[in-house]
C-alpha cells in the first residue's frame, strides 16, 4: 500500500453518517430470548422458576461460560479455536495428577490455568509461523490434547486426594446459602473481560484486527501479536475452567468438557459475536451460555432422554450460525440502504 492510498477503515473508526439510526446493544436479541424461555418455562413448571432451581443453572453454565468468555476474543479476531474443550481436560488433568503427587491444590491450580495458556500459545506460534487459519491448526492440536490427556489420566479418572478442604470446599460451596461459587466466579470474569474487550487498547485492537487485518496492519496494530494473545487467553480460560472443575467436582473423568468447545461458540454467536470477526460481547455470550443450559436442563426437566444431548448441542450451534448469517445479510443490507460500508 502506498502513502498515496487511503487507509481502509478500522472498527470503531469515525465515518460520515448519512443518517440517524437507532443500534441497540448486542446482547438485545440474547437478553429478549432469554427472558421469553425463562417465561415460558415458568409457565410450563413453576418450580422452574425457583431460585435455587435457577441458580443452580447459572452453575451448571459456569464452566463452559468461561470458555465462551475466551471464545469471544478469538472471534471477534477473525479467528476459531477447536481445541478449547481439550485444552479444558488436558490442563484439569495435568493439575489433578499434580495433586495426586503431593502437591498443594494452590499452586497446582495455578500450573493448570499456565498449561492452559502454554496450549493457546502454542496454537498462536503454530499459526502464525506456519501461516494457517488458527481453525485448521487447532483441528490438528484438539486431537494431539485429547491424546495426551487420555495418555496422562491412563484412560480413567484421576481423583485428587482431598487434604486441603479450602481448595475443594469453596469451589463446591455455595455463598448465601444457594449462589454456587463457580457462578460467582463466572459472573465476575464475564463483566471484568467485557470491560477488557471494550474500553481497553488490547480488546481495540482485538476487534481491529477482525474486522479488517489490512486495515489494522497499516495503523500499525502487529496483528500477529494480537492474534497470539487471544489463543493464549483462549488456553488460560480452558485451564481456569478445568482447575475450577477439579475443585468443584473433586475428580477429572475422560469425557469431561467434550461439548464445551461447541457450547462456547455457540453461546458467543447467540450473545452478539460476530463469526467474521470485529465485534464482541463477553455478557452477551455469558447470556447466550444461560440460553444454552436453559434449553439443555429443560429437556432433562420433561424426561427427554440425555442420548439427545449431543444431538440438541450441534442443533444449537447450526441455529446459532443461521442466526449471525441471518444478521450479517441484515447489517449489509441496512448499510447499503444509509451509504456505510460495515465489515461482517
Amino acid at each position: 500500500m502506498t502513502k498515496t492510498d487511503a487507509a481502509p477503515s478500522l472498527a470503531g473508526s469515525a465515518s460520515h453518517q448519512t443518517g440517524h439510526r437507532i443500534r441497540l446493544p448486542a446482547e438485545t436479541g440474547a437478553v429478549i430470548a432469554l427472558a421469553i424461555l425463562v417465561a415460558m418455562l415458568g409457565w410450563l413448571s413453576p418450580s422452574f422458576l425457583e431460585p435455587a432451581n435457577l441458580l443452580s443453572m447459572l452453575g451448571q453454565a459456569a464452566l463452559p461460560g468461561l470458555l465462551a468468555i475466551g471464545m469471544v476474543f478469538v472471534l471477534a479476531a477473525r479467528q476459531i479455536d477447536l481445541s478449547a474443550g481439550a485444552a479444558f481436560h488436558l490442563s484439569a488433568t495435568f493439575a489433578a495428577l499434580l495433586m495426586v503427587d503431593g502437591m498443594d491444590p494452590w499452586p497446582a491450580a495455578l500450573a493448570g490455568v499456565a498449561a492452559g495458556a502454554c496450549l493457546g500459545l502454542i496454537n498462536g506460534l503454530l499459526a502464525i509461523t506456519l501461516r494457517l487459519p488458527a481453525l485448521v491448526v487447532t483441528l490438528g492440536t484438539w486431537w494431539m490434547i485429547q491424546g495426551l490427556s487420555l495418555v496422562a489420566g491412563k484412560g480413567q479418572a484421576v481423583v485428587p486426594p482431598k487434604a486441603d478442604g479450602n481448595f475443594f470446599a469453596g469451589l463446591s460451596g455455595k455463598a448465601f446459602v444457594i449462589v454456587p461459587v463457580v457462578a460467582i466466579v463466572f459472573v465476575a470474569l464475564a463483566l471484568v473481560m467485557h470491560v477488557v474487550l471494550h474500553r481497553t487498547r488490547f480488546g481495540y485492537r482485538v476487534q481491529a484486527v477482525g474486522s479488517n487485518p489490512q486495515a489494522a496492519d497499516y495503523a500499525g496494530i502487529p496483528t500477529g501479536t494480537v492474534r497470539l494473545l487471544t489463543l493464549m487467553l483462549m488456553g488460560a480460560m480452558a485451564g481456569l475452567a478445568g482447575v475450577i472443575h477439579v475443585g468443584a467436582h473433586g475428580t477429572i473423568a475422560p469425557g469431561d468438557g467434550s461439548t464445551f468447545t461447541l457450547l462456547a461458540i455457540a453461546a458467543a454467536i447467540i450473545g452478539g459475536t460476530a463469526l467474521s470477526g470485529g465485534r464482541g460481547s463477553v455478557v452477551g455470550a455469558a447470556i447466550g451460555m444461560l440460553i444454552l443450559q436453559l434449553i439443555l436442563s429443560a429437556m432433562a426437566l420433561f424426561g427427554v432422554d440425555p442420548v439427545w444431548n449431543s444431538f440438541a448441542t450441534g442443533a444449537l450451534l447450526v441455529l446459532a450460525l443461521a442466526v449471525d448469517r441471518l444478521g450479517r445479510w441484515w447489517r449489509n443490507r441496512d448499510g447499503a440502504r444509509t451509504g456505510d460500508n460495515p465489515v461482517g
